[in-house]
């Protein structure tokens, strides 16, 4: 027994020793951002002495400024190596938390939001660079799948730590949250330096060893198919926002569901992603793979949608149950959606320019749900059950039009590739 415990504990992290090194890194990244996260508010606001405005003008600002900067940011990666990239942005990421102590006032906190999420770009962007770059074609995805359940791990061990925390009542307590995740960003900068050097896996992608071999050097901005693909996923991807947002204010407002099932729905999420991810992702490893999670994923959605809507006229334990399921098909589709997400960004970005294109489908992201917490929430709230049918006819266009998106940028990678070949 006592040798079984930790066997399935590593069975749990992952089947070789590097996707366990990096499912370890990945929970400790989360954990020091899940500390963080949950008590910003009050850090910022008890502490830093801002008004929930300020905050929130903060935070937008940052936002465009690392939109606009995404590419330029993903490029970094490519030109200096992914690995070097990610342990030199995870090291300022982790120095800047030990200034948050010395930020007052809205201009050194809007400056120091700026600073923090350009560097966190940098650091995302090549992380999943150095993630594509590692593993062969077969375990791209399926890795992935580990990363993302052990990062679910991480942010509950933070938002633990951080509640202890708040429940102090303490800002002298509040003062050390920043540092907490210091430290623990700290470690993580070192884990990632110490990880090997990642070399590109060709010889099981035909399309990929085409553009390796020919240096293909065109933007990965021109591609089209990508760029729509990038932004048709941000749309597919807002599932996050029916999960954060949007059901949890209609049981709120409009369901006579009592308010501590959100406690257990929040639970349910998180443990069907820690505990499914990994099978959800299962066998994905080419586009058509890739896009038939994404319809799974989209279908998922849509079942959220009509079960939720219903509830407005359901009382007692009806309303309670179909809340529940309708929040966990809502995670059925973040748990396909990821999945495909991931196998048509692996397949699908130019092997050379791998960070370039993590700029671009940051880029497409942005585009594709920076209006959702708005639109879903009106939709929903001041429309009822035609709202929410607006919603899932969103994301339904959205899964249809990936397809012929993704198909454009296989294509354009083709040809950029048979060019790139042609002798001058």
């Amino acid at each position: 027994m006592s040798r079984y415990i930790p066997e399935r504990l590593a069975r749990l992290a992952g089947p070789t020793p590097l996707v366990r090194r990096l499912s370890t890194q990945s929970v400790l990244s989360a954990f020091g951002d899940g500390v963080f996260l949950t008590g910003s508010a009050v850090f910022f606001t008890q502490v830093v002495g801002l008004s929930a405005a300020q905050v929130g003008l903060g935070l937008t600002v940052a936002g465009v400024v690392t939109f606009l900067l995404a590419v330029p940011l993903g490029k970094l990666s490519d030109r200096y190596g992914a690995r070097t990239v990610w342990a030199l942005a995870s090291l300022v990421e982790a120095l800047l938390y030990l200034a948050w102590l010395a930020v007052g006032g809205i201009a050194t906190f809007i400056a120091m939001m700026i600073v923090l999420e350009t560097v966190s770009t940098a650091s995302r962007a090549a992380r999943n660079a150095y993630r594509f770059d590692i593993f062969p074609r077969a375990e791209r995805v399926s890795s992935n799948a580990y990363f993302r359940a052990a990062r679910n791990v991480g942010y509950t061990l933070g938002a633990l730590l951080a509640g202890v925390a708040l429940a102090t009542n303490s800002d002298d307590v509040i003062r050390a949250v920043p540092l907490v995740t210091a430290a623990l960003l700290l470690l993580n900068a070192v884990l990632v330096a110490r990880l090997p050097r990642a070399i590109h896996h060709t010889e099981e992608a035909p399309l990929e060893q085409v553009l390796e071999e020919a240096g293909a050097k065109e933007s990965a901005l021109r591609n089209r198919g990508y760029v729509a693909m990038s932004i048709c996923s941000g749309v597919l991807n807002t599932h996050q926002v029916l999960l954060n947002v949007v059901i949890p204010l209609w049981l709120v407002e409009e369901t006579d569901a009592p308010r501590v099932l959100l406690a257990w729905l929040f639970g349910t999420n998180t443990v069907m992603a820690v505990l499914l991810q990994v099978a959800a992702a299962r066998g994905i490893t080419t586009v058509a793979d890739s896009l038939r999670a994404q319809r799974r994923g989209a279908l998922f959605f849509v079942l959220s949608c009509g079960i939720v809507l219903v509830t407005h006229d359901t009382v007692g334990w009806v309303t309670i149950v179909l809340v529940w399921v309708g929040h966990v098909t809502v995670t059925g589709a973040e748990l396909f959606g990821s999945a495909g997400d991931w196998g048509l960004q692996a397949e699908l970005s130019d092997p050379a320019r791998r960070g370039e294109y993590q700029g671009v489908t940051q880029l497409g992201y942005t585009l594709g749900s920076v209006w959702a917490p708005a639109a879903y929430t009106f939709l929903a709230m001041e429309w009822g059950a035609q709202g929410w049918l607006v919603i899932a006819a969103i994301v339904a266009l959205a899964a249809v039009a990936i397809h012929p998106a993704a198909r454009s940028a296989e294509r354009y990678l083709t040809r950029v590739g048979a060019e790139s070949a042609q002798p001058a």
